[in-house]
């Protein structure tokens, strides 16, 4: 079986490569699909195969796809213009007969009308509608992504958003990779949506508090409303229909789009998931 990974030259998949280097994989079955073949060297030099892959290019995608079995799918970068090429790649893997496709999906995308939900959700469609046999993986809050407000908290002491008093179930890039991996080289997985969270949900007066323990000072959870956290982040230099998009995800947390208390992932992955202030000490170091 061959298995290619899109944009493995972006945070999650080289981390899906190792994964799947770990589990047994051979080197020479993994493709890694890049756009730009330099930022793959390093996993050529481990003995993956890599390719030319750009979601803008048919081309590109026709070429990777010769003789891969499987597809892991990493979405694009870019809210609201990456499904045209998330469109491309599912029309090329249908044209190429592959016969799994794994996407990284958002938390509840068709559940839940939410700032990051749109383009999963007409992702997911394209990908029910193109016959693939598939997997969805949907994967929460990456703890990584509470750094930069983590490392801002050891200068200001405060960590700030219009989240409310929402719970999240993140867990750490590795530990969404490791998932990815095994739904991609078990059986079993086809037609499943799995809600990939981390085990314990955890709320921003907790996140803050484990801030404060990696930063070794009192770090707190300020509440903003709606309008305060816009107004905060065109302050910073953003525009406001930016600043509209990203105080619109803390919308969605604040709705319970990323409180997920049954999800699948350690399960799958046999261990339990990375604890946050585990994560967050080792991303900061």
């Amino acid at each position: 079986m061959t298995i290619l990974i899109t944009g493995a030259n972006g945070q999650l998949g080289p981390l899906v490569v190792d994964a799947l280097l770990a589990r047994g994989t051979a080197p020479d079955a993994i493709v890694a699909g890049a756009r730009d073949l330099t930022r793959v060297a390093d996993l050529a030099e481990r003995g993956v195969r890599t390719a030319h892959v750009d979601y803008d290019s048919p081309a590109s995608l026709s070429a990777a796809l010769a003789d891969v079995d499987s597809v892991l799918l990493i979405s694009g970068s870019q809210p609201g213009a990456r499904v045209e090429g998330h469109r491309n790649v599912i029309d090329a893997a249908a044209a190429a007969g592959v016969t799994k496709l794994v996407y990284t999906s958002a938390p509840k995308a068709t559940s839940v009308d939410w700032a990051l939900g749109a383009d999963h959700r007409a992702t997911e469609q394209a990908i029910a509608a193109s016959g693939i046999p598939a997997v969805i993986v949907r994967n929460n809050w990456y703890l990584e992504n509470y750094l930069p407000d983590v490392q801002r908290a050891a200068d200001t002491g405060v960590i700030a958003a219009s989240a409310g008093d929402a719970r999240i179930a993140p867990a750490s890039r590795a530990d969404f990779a490791e998932g990815a991996a095994v739904v991609l080289v078990e059986d079993g997985h086809i037609g499943q949506v799995y809600e990939f969270a981390g085990d314990t949900p955890i709320s921003y007066d907790d996140i803050a508090a484990a801030a404060s323990e990696v930063v070794g000072r009192d770090v707190s959870y300020v509440r903003l409303s709606t309008e305060e956290h816009i107004a905060a982040l065109t302050s910073a230099g953003l525009d406001e229909g930016t600043a509209a998009f990203v105080a619109g995800i803390d919308t969605g947390i604040r709705e319970g789009v990323l409180d997920i208390s049954d999800s699948p992932l350690a399960d799958l992955i046999g261990r339990p998931t990375t604890r946050f202030v585990d994560g967050l000490r080792a991303a900061r170091a």
